[in-house]
């Protein structure tokens, strides 16, 4: 399957959450502070990416997360509102690429890059149980 056929540059999505104290530094690791964690803003990128092109996927396939270049450039307490976006920047045969941004407000918090790869469900599934 080629993804050029169906995924198009300029897809995009969007997520909000509100920073519970889960997914901050200090709910993992002792004595740090209780601000938004940078894995979680991470992952939140991901699903944002994920989001902009599932629906246009064929049944029996998925993406998953292959490269992050991300850069956490501020602090977001419990109760902030932020705002993730993925963008498709480009498509190769099996390899879809997002540029994602995380904003509190007008503030930018987080910029980056993010691939994710294009894989069929069954092929993958039995892969991974043949390890």
């Amino acid at each position: 399957m080629d993804a050029r056929d169906f995924i198009k540059v300029g897809m995009i999505a969007e997520r909000t959450l509100v920073v519970p104290p889960e997914r901050t530094v200090g709910h993992f690791v002792p004595d740090m502070p209780m601000v938004y964690a940078t894995p979680m803003m991470i992952l939140e990128m991901e699903m944002a990416a994920s989001d902009a092109i599932r629906g246009y996927l064929q049944p029996g396939w998925i993406t998953v997360g292959t490269e992050v270049d991300i850069r956490h450039l501020g602090a977001s307490l419990v109760g902030a509102t932020v705002r993730v976006t993925g963008k498709v920047v480009a498509v190769e045969r099996r390899v879809i690429r997002f540029e994602v941004e995380a904003f509190e407000g007008e503030r930018k918090i987080g910029d980056g890059r993010h691939a994710r790869g294009l894989v069929n469900v069954e092929t993958f599934t039995k892969r991974l149980a043949g390890k």
